[in-house]
């Protein structure tokens, strides 16, 4: 479950209220009646919502304002989502780039984009671009980036890293506090040996390597 407290209506700012009817529909309470048109608890908005200021900064500069391509915005957030292994990332942006019309395949391809022949040189480079954000920390070899610069103008480029810089923070942080769909489990856990194992061969011999 969520590791936050979660804002109900009652005790929202107007400013969030005020979002909350945007997202919910007016009158709702989206902590007792959790739900997005999308399928998701819509727990993100309420969650951040104990900080007014940073759910209001998270909207400072609306996507509807960027000249980037949107496509390749939407490309490069999925990269991102998967990069930064956020279910809720990943999946919402999926749909966002189908409404907007990327094709099926190139979406379905996002995850293994580097051996297929599916996206133009520009996608490419932006994909690779993401790679470096995310996989990489950073790091942006001087090649990679002359070859985006030869795609993308200089302002293009600072929205692209804004918007992947923004979701790789949506992506670890809905991870950390368990909102959305990334509310699972820790996966990388010890899976127990069957009964009687401690007497099997293989493992008196890690026992004795490990002597």
């Amino acid at each position: 479950m969520p590791r936050i407290k979660l804002v109900p209506r009652e005790e929202a700012t107007a400013d969030v209220k005020a979002l909350y009817d945007q997202i919910f529909g007016a009158t709702r309470d989206p902590v007792a009646e959790p739900g997005t048109s999308t399928g998701t608890p819509g727990n993100w908005w309420t969650a951040w919502a104990n900080v007014p200021g940073i759910l209001k900064a998270f909207s400072a500069f609306p996507m509807a304002e960027a000249s980037l391509d949107p496509h390749l915005r939407e490309l490069a957030i999925l990269r991102t989502g998967y990069g930064r292994g956020s279910h809720f990332v990943f999946s919402q942006h999926c749909k966002a780039a189908r409404r907007l019309g990327v094709p099926e395949e190139k979406i379905e391809a996002v995850p293994y984009w580097q051996v297929v022949d599916l996206y133009t040189p520009t996608e490419r480079a932006v994909l690779a671009y993401v790679d470096g954000l995310i996989l990489q920390d950073g790091r942006v070899h001087d090649r990679l980036f002359e070859i985006l610069r030869n795609h993308l103008s200089d302002d293009h480029i600072l929205m692209l890293s804004y918007f992947v810089s923004m979701y790789s923070l949506h992506a670890t942080t809905t991870k950390a506090l368990r909102l959305e769909y990334d509310d699972v489990p820790e996966r990388v856990v010890e899976i127990p040996a069957p009964e009687g194992a401690a007497a099997s061969p293989i493992v008196q011999d890690w026992k004795r390597y490990a002597e």
